[in-house]
Formats: C-alpha cells, structure tokens, sequence
C-alpha cells in the first residue's frame, strides 16, 4: 500500500502537537515521560520534533495521560484551534 504524503496542513499540525507535548514535559526528562506514556524515547522525540507528525491515537492518549493533559486539549492544539476557544463551543 502506498502512503500519500502528509499535506502542509497536516505537518504543521503535527509540529503543534510537538510543541504543545514538549512545553507539557517541562523539566522532566524525555525518558521518564517515554517510560510512563510505554513509548520508546525515540518515538517521543519524533514527535516532539515533528518528524512524526501523525502518531498514533494510542501513543497520543498514552502521552496525554503520562503528561496530564486532556484529549481535548491536544485535539484542540493539533487543530489549531484556541483552547478555550473549543471549550465553549
């Protein structure tokens, strides 16, 4: 099967959903957030760089929990929607 390359659009929103997981991990470090969301920190690292820019909905709920945040909230940054924004709607 032949994958079809990711647009524009769905790069940045993955460099968001980076961005929005490594300003959540703070100071702790990329292994221990890795170890608790049971991802690799290779995998961690893709995706907070953006080179993996479309991870997969478990690995994504994995990281929320290990990193305390809501579902929402990511779904809201990956889409480039305002937080609060989504909340009241």
């Amino acid at each position: 099967m032949v994958r079809l390359p990711l647009t524009p659009e769905q790069i940045e929103a993955g460099r968001r959903l980076g961005a929005t997981l490594r300003s959540a991990r703070s100071t702790r470090s990329l292994n221990e957030v890795a170890a608790r969301a049971g991802i690799s920190p290779e995998t961690l690292r893709k995706i907070e760089t953006g080179r993996l820019p479309s991870p997969a909905f478990g690995v994504v709920a994995a990281l929320a929990g290990a990193l305390d945040l809501s579902l929402d909230d990511l779904a809201a940054q990956w889409a480039g929607v305002a937080v609060r924004a989504a909340r009241s709607a």
